[in-house]
């Protein structure tokens, strides 16, 4: 385990947990990769997107990303059809998707704690909420967001601002488990701290999780291991 920014554990008394969910409560590496490709394509672009140019180019907004992949400016139009391209590809792929291993222990023992959990995700609600459920742990969050309307593509910080506010806990006694620089930037802009999951096989690179000033963990049993509140 590699604690960058960090060490030991972050203890906590009838904390709150907030949970990001693509790449961290959901193995859903293979199914983005594969997405974004095939937006691309639909867009008229001819790109085969790898896992290594993904994790070399990865950035938010999303539309940076885009164009850091491609090389160029992206249009306002070729964005609209390259942000809806994916999440109607990503939806059809991401069914195939299982949850990340020790996940559904990991809300078990945060749940046998007695902390409260919640759901903050970058991924439109019409997509979120049924993956939530169709996976069997909605009964885990008192609160679960994603983006409405036309929110898309954006950074994280002000979503998961609104998000906190909405729960009404106290950030001192808040943890945030995600897996890009994205989510330990919004948790510290957010007053809370942070844990990040690097499990190699992911989509956003070790190097760059390892400057992100966050403990980096391999495995969520290594995530509950830092969380683990102070016996007795």
């Amino acid at each position: 385990m590699s604690t960058a920014g960090s060490e030991g554990t972050l203890p906590r008394s009838g904390g709150h947990l907030v949970w990001d969910w693509n790449g961290t409560l959901l193995d859903d590496a293979a199914a983005v990769i594969a997405a974004t490709t095939a937006a691309f394509s639909e867009a008229g672009i001819s790109l085969t997107v790898s896992g290594e140019s993904y994790r070399r180019n990865f950035t938010r907004p999303i539309r940076l990303f885009y164009e850091r992949l491609l090389g160029r400016p992206i249009s306002p139009e070729e964005w609209v059809r390259l942000d809806h391209a994916f999440h109607d590809r990503y939806r059809l792929l991401s069914e195939g998707c299982r949850l990340t291993a020790g996940a559904m222990e990991a809300l078990e023992l945060v749940r046998g704690w007695g902390w409260t959990q919640s759901l903050c995700s970058m991924l439109p609600e019409q997509l979120l909420l049924p993956a939530v459920e169709g996976h069997g742990v909605g009964g885990y969050f008192v609160r679960v967001d994603g983006l409405r309307g036309g929110e898309r593509g954006g950074t994280k910080l002000g979503h998961l601002v609104a998000h906190l506010e909405r729960l009404g806990v106290a950030a001192a006694r808040t943890v945030m488990i995600g897996d890009t620089v994205d989510d330990a930037v919004a948790a510290g802009g957010a007053g809370v701290d942070c844990v990040l999951l690097d499990g190699g096989g992911g989509l956003h690179s070790s190097d760059a999780l390892a400057g992100a000033g966050v403990p980096v963990v391999a495995t969520l049993a290594e995530a509950m291991a830092l969380l683990l509140p102070p016996a007795g």
